[in-house]
């Protein structure tokens, strides 16, 4: 249990350091998919995901910025990176990697129980979810329900 949460503040902190820029989609906005693919987030979002399930996309706003035009990929960063286990706590609705990527998406806590009740009554309804999924509906939630406890770091 330490170790987890050792680890879940280790991420959550490199996350917070790393700059970033805010309201972008990273799987289409950023990495190969976009750059073969400007006009065309769908188009880019598919070439992110068959190239390397999305993970040059999510890390290229620290390799290669020029290649994202938006910004927020620390969330997208941090749900890639630790995908398994965020889908397993979203199942139980609480968890140190749920708490950590709230906190690295700049949620309060005292809303993170109610967020993440939303987010599991969402991801739930996905037949096959993927981290690009769940970044969606994490992004969808903040952003409009609970954009009063959630800014934009």
């Amino acid at each position: 249990m330490l170790k987890a949460t050792l680890s879940a503040a280790i991420l959550a902190g490199a996350f917070l350091a790393a700059p970033a820029q805010a309201n972008i989609n990273p799987w289409q906005q950023c990495g190969l998919g976009a750059m073969v693919f400007p006009d065309n987030g769908t188009a880019a979002a598919i070439s992110n995901v068959i190239w390397d399930l999305g993970t040059t996309a999510v890390s290229s706003n620290a390799s290669s910025q020029e290649n994202c035009k938006g910004a927020n990929v620390k969330t997208a960063q941090f749900i890639q990176q630790t995908f398994p286990v965020l889908e397993q706590e979203i199942a139980q609705g609480e968890g140190e990697y749920v708490a950590a990527m709230l906190n690295v998406r700049g949620c309060e806590a005292t809303a993170h129980a109610d967020i993440v009740s939303a987010i599991r009554n969402d991801y739930a309804d996905k037949p096959a979810a993927d981290a690009q999924a769940l970044y969606n509906i994490v992004e969808s939630k903040v952003t409009s329900q609970f954009a009063a406890s959630c800014s934009a770091i």
